[in-house]
C-alpha cells in the first residue's frame, strides 16, 4: 500500500529540539521527510547539523527569491548539504527560475506559489489586481515553463494547479482543526491529499506538545 508522505517543519533554532522532533517522528506507517525553515537554516549550527543527517529526505526551504544569478549562485553555496528539496519563489520570474534549475543537479527545485499567509485581500494591498486563485494559475504556468520539479500551494488550489502542472504538489497550510494560526488558506491532510496532494507539510499540529501522540492522531484521522 502507497504511503501517506509528510515533510515535518522543523521550525526552531534549538537543535535539541529538531533531534526530538526527528527522533520522536520515525513511522513505519507513513513517508517522512523534514522541512528546515529560515529560522533553523540561519542559526548557529544549522549548516553543522544539516551536513551529518543520513538516509533522510531533507527539504531546504530558502524560498530563494533575487535576480537569476544571485538565485543560481546561493543554490550552488549549499549544493554541499545535498537537499533532496529546495525552495524558489516564482515570483522570481522566468529567468531566475531556468538559472536556478540549471545548477540544481540532482535537488528538486521547487517552485513556491502565492504564500498560504496571504488572501485576496493581502495581494491587492501589495498591488496585484488578480485574486489569488488567478495569480497560482499564472505562476504554475511560469514553474511548467522553466521545467520544475515541484510546487508549493495551499491545498484550495491543487486543482487550478494540476491544469497546467504535472510534477510533485506540495501543500503547506495543514490543520487537524479550526486553529488557523497565522495561515489564511487551510484544509485538512484528509482534504489536501484527496485534493491530489503528493506531500504534506505539517509543522506546529505534530511539533506542539506531545510529538508522539500527534503523529498518532494524524495516522488516526487518515485511516
Amino acid at each position: 500500500m502507497k504511503k501517506n508522505k509528510i515533510f515535518i517543519a522543523c521550525d526552531s533554532k534549538n537543535i535539541k529540539k529538531i533531534e526530538e522532533i526527528i527522533k520522536k517522528t520515525r513511522s513505519s506507517q507513513l513517508k517522512i521527510g523534514y522541512k528546515f525553515g529560515l529560522e533553523f537554516l540561519n542559526s548557529k549550527g544549522s549548516r553543522n547539523f544539516i551536513s551529518k543527517l543520513k538516509n533522510k529526505i531533507i527539504f531546504g526551504d530558502y524560498k530563494f527569491s533575487d535576480i537569476p544569478n544571485t538565485c543560481a549562485s546561493a543554490i550552488k553555496a549549499v549544493k554541499d548539504l545535498n537537499f533532496n528539496y529546495i525552495t524558489i519563489h516564482i515570483n522570481s520570474g522566468l529567468e531566475a527560475l531556468k538559472a536556478a534549475k540549471k545548477v540544481s543537479g540532482k535537488t528538486k527545485l521547487i517552485g513556491v506559489t502565492v504564500l498560504t499567509s496571504l488572501d485576496d485581500k493581502s495581494l491587492k494591498e501589495i498591488g496585484f489586481n488578480k485574486d489569488v486563485k488567478k495569480v497560482v494559475l499564472r505562476q504554475a504556468r511560469l514553474a511548467n515553463k522553466a521545467k520544475l520539479d515541484a510546487i508549493v500551494c495551499s491545498a484550495q488550489e491543487i486543482n487550478i494547479v494540476k491544469k497546467v502542472f504535472k510534477k510533485e504538489i506540495i501543500t503547506p497550510g495543514i490543520r487537524f482543526n479550526s486553529k488557523i494560526n497565522d495561515q489564511k488558506r487551510i484544509l485538512t491532510p484528509k482534504q489536501a491529499y484527496k485534493n491530489g496532494s503528493d506531500w504534506l507539510v505539517i509543522g506546529r499540529p505534530i511539533t506542539k506538545g506531545n510529538i508522539k501522540n500527534n503523529l498518532k492522531n494524524l495516522i488516526d484521522h487518515l485511516s
